[in-house]
């Protein structure tokens, strides 16, 4: 086992920022409240987080101040697509061909024909992704044979791609991104070379919009890091070349292409979802429940249909099977029965509320709120596309945080074993959407407060009271000497400081954290501050993950016992452990995603992110309408 000294992590891996965390048993405060309200006295204050700022040295009474910093939040781009580029096809010319004159007499092009139609490549103007030409372009270099036409036409393969290309909205895709104008049947026997030159160009066009399709469905159309500095992914490398050698050859070239589509279990549960929605013929009702209902068990409120509405509208068939009984027997009374209670208890306990039967906002929001068929549609689409950028096998064992529905997974042997609620950033200070491995979890950390912390909400206190830091038990350095917080020219430079809570059950990384080093400084952590955890909202971080239950989440990836972790807990010393094996952990932003029962789930755009991409897909569509 690998120990963490203490005098380390005070950047990457004590980086992420919190917004509230406790002394003693009261509730706590957040930064905000500490920053911006009155100071509550000294023995009822709470402790700010660790710093990673940087300062000199220097009394701070003698400093002019500086105008005060700012450290400002990844942005979100305007979206600019991928252009197109035309595909050089006179470089596929044989220099002993080009020159040659054509005679109209020779018969239709045959398979292995294709020096004769070589001549006709420059006159060819198609247009694709410049990864997509440039596979064209040294695909057919000095090649002598068709893959799409035959004789007098296309052929059998380029029938059955064509069949798959038009199918592309049934796996997230548009498909007039791939559509291809086939040549007519009907021709000027007199006039082959016109019919022959419509051939080459089919060929060519044909091969562009299949390579496109391949590489889309691997990978995605859009570019997430395009998208906002809140996504961080490294695209999929496709070989394309090496794809269209692979069609050359294949006798099934539906089978191929339909295999270029992810086929993991939660890409398919995905799948069969858009084919239910697009099956549907309309969208049922909305349910109206009057503002201010608060329905309480035992108390009649005639609202209470309207409720049990809801439930029949909403509720997941095994909740409706579970209570059918009393679905069928309720006649739209007011009186809100036991059977009625338990009804409602369940529909509450599966959509992450707490099961009391006290029917007030959160449940109404439920109710009354959700997303037509339409809305769906387009959330699964996103959640497709999104779903090509990881692995299209996320592999036996990982953890998947997904954060529109504030909740962590972990999986193991292919399969869910547990999960449990989280807290994420907030809108002003988003989690990152990207994809890591967990290696370390460190027992009784300290944390370091990060720069937007730092410079954002406490350089404003420390100039006022730059001994601040020492009365909370903070330590602070200056190029790695410890000073007092009260000699540092809080006024002057921001380089070379830096400051740290220590371990303790103030802490606001609370017993331990779990790392996935990555740039962004985001981890997965205990806090003190339970309470947020009964939130049905739970954006409330500064960017990293706080585990309602974080003695099971370290004991499932250091592959040990609760017990286990609380030991290394209760030794009170600062140390890490390495896992026995890196596990995948994704840092995901899905609005519709299967639970471990294949069902899709929907969840609120906390973000907007979908809002981007929608945008992203648009800017997509108009590019390649444009020259395509």
């Amino acid at each position: 086992m690998k120990l963490m000294k203490t005098a380390a992590i005070v950047t990457l891996l004590a980086g992420c920022a919190f917004t509230s965390f406790s002394v003693q048993s009261a509730e706590a405060l957040t930064l905000l409240d500490l920053f911006r309200k009155k100071r509550p006295p000294v023995e009822e204050r709470h402790l700010f987080p660790g710093f990673d700022g940087m300062r000199e040295a220097g009394p701070a009474e003698n400093s002019v101040p500086r105008a005060l910093p700012r450290v400002t939040s990844p942005r979100y781009y305007t979206y600019k697509a991928e252009p197109l580029r035309r595909i050089d096809t006179a470089k596929l010319l044989d220099p002993v061909v080009t020159g040659s004159v054509r005679n109209d007499a020779l018969p239709p092009m045959q398979r292995g024909s294709f020096a004769d139609a070589r001549q006709f490549l420059p006159e060819v103007t198609a247009y694709a992704p410049a990864d997509v030409a440039k596979a064209i372009e040294a695909f057919y270099a000095g090649r002598e044979e068709f893959i799409w036409i035959e004789g007098d036409g296309p052929n059998a393969a380029a029938r059955a791609a064509l069949a798959v290309l038009g199918e592309a909205a049934s796996v997230g895709l548009d498909p007039q991104d791939y559509a291809v104008s086939v040549p007519s049947d009907t021709f000027d026997s007199n006039d082959m070379m016109a019919h022959e030159k419509a051939l080459v160009d089919f060929e060519i066009r044909m091969s562009a919009a299949t390579l496109t399709y391949i590489q889309d469905t691997v990978r995605g159309r859009i570019d997430p890091n395009k998208i906002s500095g809140y996504h961080d992914f490294k695209r999929k490398g496709v070989n394309l070349t090496g794809k269209l050698q692979n069609i050359a050859r294949s006798h099934d070239v539906a089978a191929y292409l339909k295999a270029q589509t992810p086929t993991g279990p939660e890409f398919l549960a995905l799948k069969r979802e858009l084919e239910a929605l697009e099956a549907k013929t309309g969208d049922v009702p909305r349910i109206t429940i009057a503002p201010g209902t608060l329905l309480k068990p035992g108390i009649p409120d005639p609202e209470l249909a309207n409720v049990v509405a809801g439930i029949r509208q909403k509720g997941s068939e095994a909740l409706k099977a579970e209570h059918a009984a009393t679905l069928q027997a309720y006649q739209d009374t007011p009186d809100y029965t036991p059977e009625l209670v338990a009804l409602v208890e369940g529909f509450q306990k599966e959509n992450g509320l707490k099961p009391d039967g006290i029917v007030g906002k959160a449940s109404i929001r439920i109710l009354t709120g959700g997303d037509t068929t339409q809305s769906k549609i387009d959330k699964v689409r996103v959640a497709m596309e999104q779903a090509r950028w990881l692995p299209a096998d996320l592999g036996s064992r990982y953890v998947l945080i997904n954060q529109p529905a504030f909740m962590a997974y972990y999986h193991d042997q292919g399969a869910e074993q547990f999960s449990m609620r989280v807290v994420v950033g907030s809108k002003a200070n988003q989690t990152y959407f990207f994809e890591d491995e967990i290696q370390t979890v460190e027992f009784n950390p300290y944390w370091g407060v990060p720069q937007s912390i730092i410079i954002n909400e406490m350089l404003p206190k420390l100039r006022n009271d730059p001994g601040y830091l020492d009365r909370l038990g903070y330590q602070v350095e200056v190029g790695g000497r410890a000073v007092s917080s009260y000699d540092v020219n809080w006024n002057g430079s921001t380089s070379g400081v830096a400051v740290r809570q220590p371990p303790s059950s103030d802490n606001a990384l609370g017993e331990l954290k779990i790392l996935f080093p990555n740039s962004h400084a985001i981890y997965m952590h205990d806090t003190p501050s339970k309470s947020f955890f009964k939130k049905d909202q739970r954006a409330l971080s500064h960017g990293c993950v706080r585990l309602a239950d974080p003695r099971r989440m370290a004991a499932a990836v250091l592959g040990t016992t609760v017990d286990d972790v609380a030991e290394q807990v209760a030794d009170g010393r600062n140390k890490g452990v390495q896992v026995p094996q890196k596990i995948p952990v994704y840092v995901a932003y899905f609005t519709a995603w299967p639970n471990k029962d294949g069902a899709v789930e929907y969840f609120d755009d906390v973000y907007e992110r979908d809002m981007y991409m929608g945008r992203a897909f648009e800017a997509t569509r108009l590019v390649r309408r444009a020259e395509g």
